[in-house]
C-alpha cells in the first residue's frame, strides 16, 4: 500500500493522474460519440485539459489563501471561486472550439450555457473535493507520525529512567558493603570489590539503557555483580548460572536481571543463613526465552501484592512492559522446596533478526 508523506508529492501525482483520465473519459464518451472532425476535436481536447489543468492550479493557490479566512468568509468565497472559474472554462472551451471552426463570433445558446457549465462545475467541484480530500488524508498522516514520535520519544525517556533510577540504589547499598569491609580491616576484599564495582559501573555508564544486549553480555555482567556480593558475604553466597548453548545468542533489555539478584540477596537470605544459594537458568522454549532466578532464602509473603514491590523488582516489569507490550511474562512465586522464584519469558530475538 502506497502511503504519501509530502504534500507535494501527492497533489502532483493526483493533479497528473486526473487530468489524464479526465482527457480519456472525454475522448470516449463525448468526443468520438460526436460528429466532430478529428483536426477539430484533438486539439480542442488538449487545450481543454490544458486550461482545466491550469486553472485549478491557479484555484489551488487561491484555496490557500483562502483558508487562512473565517469559516463563513472562506466557505462563500470557495464557491464563488469555483463558479467564476466553471464560466470561465466554459468561455474558453466555447471559444476555442469556434475558433478552429473558423466561426469565432457564433454566440452560445442557452441550452449550451447550460450544460457546458454544469459540465465545467461537475469537474471543478470533484477536483475540489478531490484536493480537500487530499490535504485530510495528509494531515491525518502528519498527526499518526507525531503522535507516534511523541509515545516513541516518551517511551525511551521512561526507560532510560527506569534503568537510571537503579544505579544510585545498587551504588549505595555496594559502597556501604565496601565501607564495613574497610571498617573490619578486610583491604583486599574491600580492592577487588571496588575493582568490581568501577567494572559494573563504566559497563552501566557506557550502555545505552534503550538497547538489547546477548545472554553472553547479560551472564558476564551478571557474574561481575555476583563477583562483588561475594566480596561481602564470602563463603556464605552461592550463585550457579545455567544457559542453553544455543540460548547465549539470544536478545534481551542490558542489566535486567541484577536487580532481580539484588533483591534475592536484600530480601532473601536471613542472617543465620551459612549458605544461600541463588541459580540462574536461561532456556528456549518454543519462540521464548524462560529466565529463572530462584533462591533458598525465605521466599515471598503469600500476601504480597504489586504495590509492595520494592524498586528493583517493579522497574524491571515496567521495562518488560514498555518493551514487550503483551508479549512478556514476569511471575513471583514461591518454590515448594523453600525460596522464591521469579519466572521471566520473553520472545526469542536474536541480534541477526531485529
Amino acid at each position: 500500500m502506497l502511503r504519501f508523506t509530502s504534500q507535494a508529492q501527492l497533489f502532483w501525482l493526483c493533479q497528473y493522474a486526473g487530468w489524464f483520465v479526465y482527457a480519456i473519459l472525454t475522448e470516449i464518451m463525448i468526443k468520438l460519440p460526436g460528429d466532430e472532425p478529428w483536426h477539430i476535436h484533438l486539439p480542442h481536447l488538449v487545450m481543454d485539459t490544458a486550461f482545466g489543468f491550469s486553472l485549478t492550479l491557479l484555484l489551488r493557490r487561491v484555496f490557500q489563501y483562502l483558508q487562512k479566512m473565517p469559516t463563513k468568509i472562506s466557505v462563500l468565497l470557495h464557491v464563488s471561486c469555483i463558479v467564476l472559474a466553471c464560466l470561465l472554462w466554459t468561455e474558453f472551451k466555447w471559444f476555442t472550439l469556434m475558433w478552429l471552426y473558423n466561426n469565432p463570433t457564433e454566440q452560445m445558446t442557452w441550452f449550451d450555457f447550460g450544460t457546458w457549465n454544469l459540465a465545467s462545475l461537475t469537474m471543478l467541484s470533484t477536483w475540489s473535493g478531490f484536493y480537500y480530500a487530499a490535504k485530510a488524508y495528509l494531515k491525518g498522516v502528519e498527526e499518526q507520525q507525531r503522535a507516534a514520535e511523541a509515545i516513541t520519544l516518551a517511551k525511551k525517556a521512561q526507560l532510560k529512567m527506569l534503568r537510571y533510577q537503579l544505579n544510585p540504589h545498587f551504588m549505595f547499598n555496594s559502597i556501604n558493603a565496601i565501607c564495613t569491609l574497610i571498617l573490619k580491616q578486610d583491604n583486599m576484599h574491600a580492592v577487588t570489590m571496588l575493582e568490581k564495582l568501577c567494572e559494573l559501573l563504566r559497563y552501566s555508564l557506557y550502555t545505552d539503557p534503550l538497547t538489547k544486549v546477548s545472554v553472553g553480555e547479560e551472564i558476564a555482567i551478571l557474574q561481575t555483580y555476583c563477583d562483588i556480593e561475594k566480596c561481602r558475604f564470602k563463603d556464605r553466597l552461592q550463585v550457579e548460572i545455567i544457559h542453553d548453548s544455543q540460548a547465549l545468542q539470544c536478545l534481551l533489555p542490558s542489566l535486567i536481571l541484577q536487580p532481580l539478584v539484588e533483591n534475592s540477596v536484600k530480601h532473601g537470605m536471613g542472617l543465620e543463613q551459612s549458605n544461600y544459594q541463588i541459580k540462574v537458568v536461561f532456556a528456549l522454549l518454543a519462540d521464548k526465552l524462560k529466565i529463572t532466578v530462584s533462591d533458598s532464602g525465605r521466599g515471598f509473603d503469600k500476601e504480597l501484592v504489586e504495590t509492595d514491590w520494592g524498586i528493583g523488582l517493579k522497574n524491571c516489569e515496567d521495562r518488560l512492559k514498555l518493551i514487550y507490550p503483551n508479549e512478556y511474562e514476569f511471575k513471583l512465586d514461591n518454590d515448594p522446596e523453600g525460596g522464591a522464584v521469579i519466572t521471566i519469558c520473553l520472545p526469542q530475538q536474536r541480534a541477526n533478526s531485529i
